[in-house]
């Protein structure tokens, strides 16, 4: 399985971006989609997740301003953050869960200017 992440940028506090992933391999392993952030200095955190049935769970912390979406049949998954603020800076990560591992895909940045 390898996961390819998309997006990210500089955006002022207030602002919106929007994560895209795609899967390719063998991606009918993946049950559990999502996406994780590490700040400067933190241990890498849980933003949001999402089934394959669609089930969500998303961080306190972005609860109501971060959307978590996905489609399986372009086995991708995409993260629309709004209300953006300096504290959500970090790099972020794509991550795809299966029985037989986690996949990882390559960090992608995102800087929320006050």
């Amino acid at each position: 399985v390898q996961l390819q992440a998309y997006g990210g940028g500089l955006v002022q506090a207030g602002g919106s971006l929007r994560l895209s992933c795609a899967a390719s391999g063998s991606v009918f392993r993946i049950n559990v989609m999502g996406w994780y952030r590490q700040a400067p200095g933190k241990q890498r955190e849980l933003v949001a997740t999402i089934t394959r049935r669609g089930t969500t769970n998303y961080a306190a912390s972005v609860k109501g301003r971060f959307t978590i979406s996905r489609d399986n049949a372009k086995n991708t998954v995409t993260l629309q953050m709004n209300s953006l603020k300096p504290e959500d800076t970090a790099v972020y990560y794509c991550n795809g869960e299966a029985v037989s591992g986690n996949y990882w895909g390559q960090g992608t940045q995102v800087t929320v200017s006050s």
